[in-house]
């Protein structure tokens, strides 16, 4: 894993940049501030800016945490209820931006209409009633590790955590595909354009709200992503698991939502050797606050490990950002050239 923490002299340069961005913008979602962010990332310190370029590069694992920003547990407020009920906060403001940052040097941050109301930074923490649900709000289950957006044909290059608060030191898990010792038969049976992935459970219609503002052409858009949704659902793309370089390939699995993948024998006995290597090969890492960790979405597959939430306002609180490389490709997904949310 690729690591870097800031030096007090860092931390002021990162500091007086927040200051100016946070007494100009009161919202990473500001459209201004999504346009120039990129542009006032490169004021961050030099060495900052190196590291994200080299990950940006893949001259590392596919792992980068970035450490030294300082989060004041008690300035940053209670850990929400729901993800709807905080928005726009300006105890968490400082640290959204240091995230946003950081990420529009990788590339541009997006947002989905299907999932949390079509934000582009996502909160993630426990949620009362999803205790058992394959979603970053639950808890009491094993997030199984997966692919961000495995079934989805423009998901994120990168995925970003910023912790806020983590007193229960609950550890987040990822492999990287570089690390997997697998038999050239069962690469090339992985390789081969043949395995189901459903959507998972965030993007479905009623983890969705409909009553918020959007325009006619945005309502109309929405609820012709929700039936995209749904058509993947019933009947999901059969994609390659591996691809890319075969020396070097890139990954695509989220097993709980591949049940079919096991239908014929061949693939069953793949999807299975693949699944153990990873298995063999997970990592935990426990995320602290002010911590920032990128993961390479093409190289990663990340979980995180059950827990018990107390719901009390001192539970596990997550940023979250997906990141695309390329804009151009969603294009047609969009609603216009600088819009972030695809549908």
């Amino acid at each position: 894993m690729q690591s870097i923490e800031l030096s007090d002299i860092e931390l002021k340069t990162v500091n007086e940049l927040l200051a100016s961005l946070t007494a100009k913008f009161h919202s990473v979602s500001d459209p201004e501030f999504v346009r120039q962010c990129a542009v006032y990332a490169h004021d961050l310190p030099q060495r900052l800016r190196a590291e994200l370029n080299a990950f940006r590069l893949e001259a590392s694992g596919g792992v980068l945490s970035i450490r030294g920003f300082r989060i004041d547990d008690v300035a940053v407020g209670p850990t929400p209820e729901h993800w709807r009920t905080h928005v726009g906060q300006a105890s968490t403001l400082p640290a959204e931006v240091y995230f946003m940052l950081c990420a529009s040097l990788l590339g541009d941050p997006i947002a989905w209409a299907t999932q949390q109301d079509g934000r582009i930074m996502h909160d993630i923490f426990p949620i009362k009633g999803h205790e058992h649900e394959q979603l970053g709000s639950g808890s009491e289950e094993l997030l199984t590790w997966h692919t961000e957006e495995a079934f989805h044909p423009l998901r994120a290059d990168y995925l970003g955590l910023a912790c806020l608060r983590n007193h229960d030191r609950v550890a987040t898990n990822f492999a990287s595909v570089d690390d997997l010792e697998l038999t050239a038969e069962i690469r090339d049976l992985l390789g081969q354009e043949r395995y189901p992935i459903k959507p998972d459970r965030s993007h479905l219609p009623h983890h969705g709200e409909d009553n918020r503002e959007m325009s006619t052409r945005e309502r109309e858009l929405l609820s012709r992503s929700y039936e995209w949704i749904m058509a993947k659902e019933n009947k999901p793309d059969r994609v390659a698991i591996l691809f890319g370089d075969r020396g070097a390939p890139y990954l695509r699995i989220d097993p709980f939502f591949m049940e079919d993948a096991y239908a014929v024998p061949d693939g069953a006995r793949a999807m299975k050797a693949i699944v153990a290597e990873i298995d063999r090969n997970i990592r935990e890492h426990v995320l602290e606050p002010g911590e920032l960790l990128f993961l390479d979405n093409y190289k990663i597959v990340h979980g995180r490990v059950p827990f018990t939430a107390r719901f009390d306002g001192t539970d596990r609180w997550l940023k979250r950002l997906n990141v695309a490389r390329d804009l151009r490709k969603s294009r047609d997904r969009r609603i216009s050239h600088d819009a972030r949310v695809i549908h």
